[in-house]
């Protein structure tokens, strides 16, 4: 079992900047995929994600804004946001896939105002 609890969501003004990190436990190891996606008035969708050798991809509304990046010896997947926009208002997941299976962390609000 992968444990993920996120962090670092609230509420700031449009161009603003927040970090998000997501802090993983229990069975890590062989975490293949790591994530984010958010979830604002619509579906779910993909913002960010890392694999286990560091090759990234981003949502293209975010590319250029947003980085993610992952610390293995720590645990940890951060995603920094600069120039938030009101669009990027959603609850953020983090997300990890290990082996067969894929797990979820309970999301984080982040708030983007005009």
């Amino acid at each position: 079992q992968v444990h993920l609890v996120e962090s670092g969501g609230g509420l700031v003004q449009a161009g603003g900047s927040l970090r998000l990190s997501c802090a993983a436990s229990g069975s890590t190891f062989g975490i293949s995929y790591t994530a984010w996606y958010r979830q604002g008035s619509g579906e779910r969708e993909l913002v960010a994600g890392i694999t286990d050798r560091g090759t990234t991809n981003y949502l293209d509304s975010v590319k250029g804004r947003f980085t993610i990046s992952r610390d293995n010896a720590k645990n940890t997947v951060s995603l920094q946001m600069n120039s938030l926009k009101p669009e990027d208002t959603a609850v953020y997941y983090c997300s990890a896939v290990r082996f067969l299976g894929s797990y979820w962390g309970q999301g984080t609000q982040v708030t983007v105002s005009s």
